[in-house]
């Protein structure tokens, strides 16, 4: 992706990995336009950052979204990068029965919100010279946490995703380019300084540096190993990785 000259609109942009990821973006002088449900917390971005712009959207709502879409083609019709990053992690138990209402928002804010909001804009930008969308899953599209069950299959489901829509547009303008982030220290579970989280600036910074290739996932070195899953050694792998959260338990 080339990080200069672009028009950016990154949902779920005032906290978090969207914040860092759309301070950075605006500091090298892109246009870039943030959202998320809460007006209040992205007027506290923008007013950090002047020249950001911002507009309200809950991805789990088609409607909002198509609303949303509209707007931006209208008031920037220049707009080139859909940095699909909004998501929820609630904990989860696929040992009991789950509440389905939980389920149901997890699906439509992870999986149905980047596929929809990139719906309603790739016939706009496919009209531009060049254009990336962008998806951000998790290392745990690769390895699954099992205490977030759903949230990890969703990640995997947007990895698939992805893949998928890269071929389709392999002959367009329109490159899509996936996020995979380790444990980064953001509110997104709860922001505890736990030593196995990525500090969210380092990560930024590393992600950064690989988004200005033309890599298809952008994998910070320290989840390597964990992205080149090995094939059918996997089990293994999985049952090892989440034995040493129940050993050493996220906070929550």
């Amino acid at each position: 992706m080339n990080l200069t000259g672009n028009t950016i609109f990154i949902t779920g942009g005032g906290s978090g990995i969207g914040r860092g990821f759309a301070e950075a973006l605006h500091k090298l002088g892109n246009q870039v336009i943030i959202s998320g449900r809460r007006q209040a917390l992205l007027d506290v971005v923008t007013a950090a950052n002047p020249g950001m712009a911002s507009v309200t959207l809950d991805v789990a709502n088609p409607a909002d979204i198509a609303r949303v879409a509209t707007t931006l083609i209208r008031d920037y019709p220049s707009l080139n990068v859909l940095f699909n990053n909004a998501g929820i992690m609630p904990f989860d138990d696929a040992e009991r029965a789950l509440d389905l209402e939980t389920v149901q928002s997890i699906v439509a804010t992870n999986l149905l919100g980047p596929v929809l909001m990139t719906s309603a804009l790739i016939e706009h930008l496919k009209t531009q010279p060049r254009a990336t969308v962008l998806y951000n899953s998790s290392v745990l599209a690769f390895v699954p946490l099992a205490t977030n069950a759903v949230y990890s299959a969703t990640k995997a489901a947007i990895h698939s995703y992805a893949l998928s829509q890269r071929f389709v547009l392999r002959n367009s303008h329109v490159t899509v380019q996936e996020i995979a982030p380790p444990w980064v220290d953001t509110d997104l579970i709860k922001k505890s300084g736990d030593p196995r989280a990525m500090p969210l600036d380092t990560f930024i910074e590393q992600a950064m540096t690989l988004l200005a290739t033309d890599a298809p996932e952008i994998v910070v070195e320290a989840i390597r190993s964990l992205r080149d899953n090995p094939g059918s050694g996997e089990h293994a792998l999985v049952t090892a990785f989440n034995q040493s959260i129940v050993d050493d338990p996220i906070p929550v």
